[in-house]
């Protein structure tokens, strides 16, 4: 018995450092952001803040459009990673597979800030894609993609995207072999093989990417500023203009906790929806 008790205190004491730190660098501080989202020195304790925030125009279309742009990126990146995953877990060449996820994490290691500028060069009006349209004669005169939500979208996608395939193909890493094969051997199809074994047994892994890559979307600063510009105005570039620009510390936490809380909501509703599918 006394083994047993100190063994779990051995368990305990090695999670403790993990412990600590998520409390003084996540709680702590999330705590404080969403104090001061609610508590002025003038009014003492309020939510007229948040009540300011979803009555002007353009904060209500910043979160629209932030939430908007957001779900797309996620439901594009799990609609083409899905198939990606499935083909790189299939692969039974371990260095081609190697390889291909190599290419995949590459992305990642790449400078957010150089991978964005270099949109410039594909978006622009003197730009790759403006100037194959001319080349072909579908175009006349150069086009205007840049500041755009459509170049905000693609840009945001090319970002986020390894995150869903890197998510999915951990999870279907993890899907034992024989569960397909059993289940062909009892007569499923396709459509019944994926939607009934592939989709439900990988649902932890369709949930942890749709949430890495919404939470990367509403929260990137450096591609809306960078592709949206003034024109497509997110979460992220008005929480900076708030704090760095008219020095509106309490709206700027008010936009804070209403991006943490967006992403919270979006994962509690992906992890209902997967448990739906469990469930079936």
């Amino acid at each position: 018995m006394e083994q047993d008790d100190s063994s779990v205190m051995r368990k305990y004491f090695l999670i403790l450092p993990a412990i600590l730190f998520l409390i003084i660098f996540f709680v702590l501080p999330l705590t404080f952001v969403i104090t001061q989202s609610i508590y002025q020195p003038d009014k003492g304790w309020s939510v007229d803040s948040y009540s300011k925030f979803f009555t002007q125009k353009v904060s209500r279309n910043a979160y629209t459009r932030s939430l908007t742009i957001g779900l797309l990126v996620t439901a594009v990146s799990l609609l083409t990673g899905y198939p990606a995953a499935m083909a790189i877990s299939n692969i039974k060449n371990d260095s081609l597979k190697g390889l291909l996820m190599t290419l995949i994490v590459f992305p990642l290691m790449t400078n957010s800030v150089a991978r964005t500028f270099s949109w410039l060069a594909v978006l622009g009006r003197e730009g790759l894609v403006n100037n194959l349209l001319a080349a072909l004669g579908i175009l006349d005169n150069p086009v205007r993609l840049l500041y755009t939500p459509g170049a905000v979208f693609f840009g945001l996608l090319q970002l986020f995207l390894p995150l869903m395939i890197i998510s999915l193909v951990s999870a279907l890493e993890n899907l034992p072999k024989e569960v397909p094969l059993a289940a062909k051997s009892l007569g499923a199809n396709g459509y019944n093989l994926f939607f009934r074994i592939y989709l439900p047994l990988t649902s932890e892994g369709i949930v942890s990417g749709c949430t890495l890559v919404f939470t990367g979307c509403i929260t990137a600063y450096v591609t809306p500023a960078v592709l949206g510009g003034s024109r497509v105005l997110m979460l992220s570039t008005l929480l900076y203009q708030k704090a760095s620009v008219t020095l509106d510390w309490n709206m700027a936490t008010v936009i804070a906790v209403i991006m943490f809380l967006t992403t919270l909501l979006i994962n509690y509703i992906s992890r209902k929806l997967s448990n739906l599918g469990v469930s079936k």
